[in-house]
């Protein structure tokens, strides 16, 4: 457990990494014009005065700069990772260091030292929840549920989350209401598409250095995450086939050029797979029986399920060893070697950087602007999942295109009016 001499509390690989990590999330908040106007504002305004915040989310330079802002407008806060592998040690130790945030999280901890971090942020008895992935949540309902009447709301930032609360009210358990930032258009169509496509591409060539063009790689989801990481594929040459089980998606993959094939016959001549479905063993024992000589895998979900890495590790009879950072050889019973990154950990945070700091930027102000909007509104809303208010959405679009140096037409009185009436017609 980390305490420097500030006397703020958390527990970080090394302080000393501190003067990097500032330097770092300096160099991030440059790209972040949007949410340095929200800071602004929260500064004067202080808008979450006094509120708890729990918040567990990847520990990255852009996530600091959110961290930083909710200090601005009051907020007394806590993070911890929302991945082992996720954290920049250099950030964390920065946030404790010089930004007086209790953090807890270090890169590579071990599933014990993961839930420990947890459950000492819930000991902040949030108010208000801010979560990637929902374990904070879940714990939360499973572990602390004496905590549960002091929370107001909360805030969930991905794919895989948004699911796992939707379950929750579903099955009646959910005790509080929950904002859906991934479901923001500012968000998902923009994070989810650029910054996992770029984001994971990145990582796979930093870990392998592999040359993808001309390699047939294969993208198992098409949603938005997978919409990204196929095109920024192709973008670099590669040859790439999409696996479905949406027929809607299926067919706009096709429509968009790729190849579509079910993963048995995708394996056989992948040279490259990645994952970003948020299901369980997308890659399962028989698709991975099937994998040729040096086929590399890599997930780029959020959680380690979309691998069977049970079954690659029975299926490599000749045993595994680690060849370079981030990359595991599995080696099967007839000499193939398959190649897993990132222990099947989300790659592009675990091995790169995760997303560019331009495309957090509308990210984390659906963030902040969420937990603002979520203390105002929360008394009057039900324990289920909502989606951000358009205006808010379109608020966070217009500051975006202003800070990008793009303006758009507006509508004149002439055409709002014929788009509200009805008697218009051939």
């Amino acid at each position: 457990m980390t305490t420097p001499t500030s006397g703020v509390a958390g527990d970080v690989k090394d302080l000393a990494l501190a003067p990097r990590g500032k330097a770092r999330i300096a160099w991030a908040e440059k790209d972040m014009p949007v949410l340095r106007q929200i800071r602004e504002r929260f500064e004067r305004e202080k808008p979450l005065a006094g509120l708890r915040i729990s918040a567990c989310l990847h520990v990255t330079t852009e996530t600091a700069n959110l961290a930083i802002t909710l200090k601005a407008g009051g907020a007394d806060m806590v993070l911890c990772a929302s991945n082992p592998l996720s954290t920049q040690d250099d950030v964390a130790a920065s946030l404790v260091a010089d930004y007086g945030i209790p953090t807890y999280a270090i890169k590579g901890e071990d599933d014990e030292t993961y839930y420990r971090h947890i459950a000492t942020a819930l000991d902040h008895q949030p108010q208000m929840t801010m979560d990637d992935g929902c374990d904070l949540v879940t714990t939360l309902h499973k572990s602390r549920p004496e905590l549960l009447p002091n929370v107001i709301a909360g805030t969930e930032e991905t794919t895989t989350g948004v699911i796992r609360l939707r379950s929750m009210r579903q099955n009646g358990v959910l005790r509080f209401p929950v904002l859906a930032v991934n479901d923001s258009d500012t968000k998902h169509l923009f994070d989810n598409r650029y910054g996992t496509g770029q984001s994971t591409v990145n990582a796979v060539i930093r870990a392998t250095n592999l040359l993808l063009s001309g390699r047939t790689l294969v993208v198992a989801g098409y949603g938005w995450c997978g919409k990204g990481v196929a095109s920024r594929a192709k973008g670099l040459g590669a040859n790439v086939i999409v696996t479905e089980v949406d027929p809607v998606r299926a067919i706009e993959a096709l429509m968009d050029g790729f190849r579509v094939m079910p993963m048995l016959d995708a394996a056989r001549v992948a040279d490259i797979v990645i994952t970003v479905t948020g299901d369980i063993n997308v890659l399962d024992r028989a698709h991975l029986a099937a994998l040729k000589d040096g086929a590399v895998i890599a997930n780029s979900g959020h959680f380690n399920d979309e691998i069977n890495i049970p079954a690659l590790e029975a299926l490599a009879t000749q045993g595994h060893q680690t060849v370079k950072d981030f990359v595991e050889e599995y080696t099967f019973a007839d000499g193939r070697k398959v190649y897993l990154l990132a222990e099947g950990r989300l790659v592009n945070l675990a091995v790169a950087e995760g997303h560019p700091a331009s495309v957090m930027d509308m990210s984390f102000a659906n963030q902040a602007l969420g937990a603002e909007y979520m203390l105002k509104s929360a008394a009057g809303l039900e324990p289920q999942v909502y989606t951000i208010p358009a205006e808010i959405d379109r608020e966070i679009a217009r500051l975006k295109l202003k800070a990008m140096g793009a303006t758009i037409d507006t509508l004149t009185p002439e055409q709002e009016a014929y788009l509200s009436a009805w008697e218009s017609g051939t």
